[in-house]
């Protein structure tokens, strides 16, 4: 116990979810706080529910969110290996070992026999728990079957009475009732261990100090428990981590589309914006801060700060992290970040994008709106001319409409169309004809964006449009104010 080892273990069941990331922060956090190694592990005993190319996923997943594993499938170490399909050899020594002890019995009882005590159990409107029929089957009988070829799985030997208990890091004393649990399968009928009885051999070979993982585990851990009993060996420390809720009453469930971490990712969301903000939901810093780099959160992590009460994950509340990290970017990481998605709204139209991106800096929150803000560049949308309508610039359609037609002519006029000269020109024609700048810059806005919320004015948006297709929206929007 010198040394902190933690682990993540996620299942290849496809893509890795919010709540298996902070599980993962966690344990990366803790580790790195207190010098440990941090080690990741794949759980691929259930081979039915395994997606293709899931593991390598969970690889990137991590690579991407800076949780860099010292030990590993892909990076190896002394404990390998780290796929428990490639351990299948390790587990039964353990198992043979508990039903040499009575921890542990094998059972003959057929799929089709548990179903029908399983109906009938239900029926009478209990819960189904196996009742330990093969259990009473003599040691020399169960051997001889086994040795003969019969098909058996070996399941864990609950005792009747008494309680099975644990003490956890955030919730203290956890017991149960051990006449509640049931006698889980270790070994399936083709060898291959079950998840409660891998995670146990797998947490004690690679000498795991600490696990941490979601409350639904809270009540098998007293199972588990028995098995270290068992066999010997000293449980690690447990940290039970409240789940990440959607909202008040449903769990965060890709099946429902809440959203995976690398659906985040492709969204435009910031890797640095997404940990900061899973850091928090469940756990809270001494110090009154909300924005930590990825090592100032190994810095300002412990356990103490970890609470009891589930997290709801407030997706405005990640937009507006990622919206401030987006603010503090470099421009021109920005500008690389934000070309991808100029180009969905913008491809093929000429356009400078450098200057777009000085406009869309301050004003993204989140990569994946870039295209429907900017998309009015490249086709003008249909739009009200109660649009021109506005109350602080003093402008109507009619008022409008006298802008436009003395900004036509003399816009195209104009042999330099950069931002200053639009300006002077606009404003130089405003005060030449009475009229208040807003009453000039507002109209032509309007006529050349089809919005009320631009990035840019109206010098800044002909400069990005280009002289002939300002003079071409211009000459739309008096036909439709002259209509």
């Amino acid at each position: 116990m010198s040394v902190i080892r933690t682990r993540f273990a996620p299942s290849p069941t496809g893509y890795l979810h919010l709540g298996g990331l902070r599980t993962a922060l966690y344990a990366y956090l803790f580790a790195r706080k207190n010098g440990g190694i941090f080690i990741l592990r794949i759980e691929d005993t259930d081979q039915e529910r395994e997606v293709p190319g899931a593991v390598d996923l969970i690889y990137h997943s991590m690579r991407e969110a800076g949780l860099i594993y010292d030990e590993g499938p892909d990076v190896g170490g002394a404990y390998g290996p780290y796929i428990q399909t490639q351990r299948k050899d390790s587990y039964m020594p353990y198992a043979l070992q508990l039903l040499e002890s009575g921890a542990a019995y094998p059972c003959f009882c057929t799929k089709e026999e548990l179903q029908q005590r399983r109906d009938a159990v239900t029926a009478r409107g209990e819960q189904f728990k196996y009742d330990k029929h093969c259990l009473h089957i003599p040691k020399a009988e169960a051997k001889r079957r086994m040795e003969s070829g019969e098909p058996y799985v070996i399941r864990q030997n609950v005792p009747e009475t008494g309680v099975a208990s644990f003490e956890d890091a955030l919730f203290g004393h956890v017991e149960v009732p051990c006449d509640t649990l049931d006698d889980n399968v270790l070994i399936k009928a083709d060898g291959m261990p079950t998840y409660n009885f891998a995670n146990v051999v797998d947490d004690h070979l690679m000498a795991i100090t600490h696990v941490m993982r979601g409350t639904e585990y809270l009540s098998s851990t007293p199972k588990y428990n028995l098995l270290y009993e068992a066999l010997g060996w000293q449980a690690p420390i447990y940290v039970h981590l409240p789940v990440v809720m959607k909202d008040a009453t449903r769990k965060l469930s890709k099946r429902y589309g809440d959203p995976s971490f690398e659906d985040l990712l492709a969204q435009g969301f910031l890797r640095e914006a997404i940990i900061n903000f899973i850091a928090l939901l469940g756990w809270c810093p001494k110090e009154e801060r909300e924005f930590f780099t990825l090592p100032e959160l190994v810095e300002a992590f412990d356990l103490d700060g970890l609470s009891k009460s589930p997290a709801i994950f407030n997706m405005d509340k990640l937009v507006w992290f990622n919206s401030e990290y987006i603010k503090k970017m470099d421009f021109e990481e920005y500008l690389t970040m934000a070309t991808p998605w100029f180009d969905k709204a913008l491809a093929g139209k000429a356009m400078d994008y450098r200057r777009l991106a000085e406009l869309m800096h301050s004003r993204t929150d989140v990569f994946s709106r870039v295209p429907d803000m900017v998309r009015f560049l490249a086709e003008l949308p249909e739009y009200d001319t109660e649009l021109y309508t506005h109350k602080k610039m003093k402008t109507d359609p009619v008022v409008s409409l006298q802008a436009l037609k003395l900004a036509r002519p003399a816009l195209s006029m104009l042999p330099d169309f950069s931002e200053e000269a639009l300006k002077n020109c606009l404003m130089e024609l405003a005060a030449e004809n009475g009229l208040k700048t807003g009453q000039m810059m507002w109209p032509v806005r309007v006529a050349i964006s089809g919005l009320a919320n631009t990035p840019g004015g109206a010098t800044e948006l002909g400069y990005l449009l280009g002289k002939q297709e300002t003079l071409k929206r211009l000459d739309g929007a008096i036909a439709k104010l002259e209509a």
